[in-house]
């Protein structure tokens, strides 16, 4: 996997990876400016979030879970000293549809976080992970 970051101007830069999609960086513009882009820890935290999403979405459709709407809602807690790398993480699954089975979320969540999810598996070497689920019936 390779990628090229390109410096814009200021601390604006464009990343292209293998897939050949431009992702935008930047960091907190400062007040009255318009920060173009995402800051890295963002993306690193977005990242977690996609990464467990895809994996459960796709397993809860193959267990033919009727899903209407899915979204992922995480926040991190970061130290308050230099580097300020991430401490905790919390993600809340989302899951509507109709008929939803909550053991099929459970497991799902459980097989993405133990098993597939690759950014989980890095990050919780540093961080602590709290997972919880809503399901909203249709």
């Amino acid at each position: 996997m390779d990628a090229i970051l390109t410096l814009q101007d200021g601390l604006h830069f464009t990343a292209v990876a293998d897939s050949r999609y431009v992702v935008h960086l930047d960091t907190k513009a400062p007040e009255g400016e318009i920060s173009r882009g995402a800051s890295p820890m963002e993306l690193l935290m977005i990242s977690l979030a996609g990464c467990t999403a895809m994996d459960v979405v796709s397993i809860l459709r193959k267990k033919r879970q009727n899903v209407t709407a899915f979204e992922i809602r995480i926040h991190g807690d970061r130290a308050t000293d230099h580097p300020k790398v991430f401490t905790d993480f919390e993600l809340e699954y989302i899951v509507r549809g109709v008929d939803i089975d909550p053991a099929a979320v459970e497991r799902s969540i459980q097989l993405s976080t133990e098993s597939y999810c690759s950014a989980h598996a890095m990050l919780e070497k540093a961080a602590h992970i709290r997972t919880r689920y809503t399901i909203i019936q249709e």
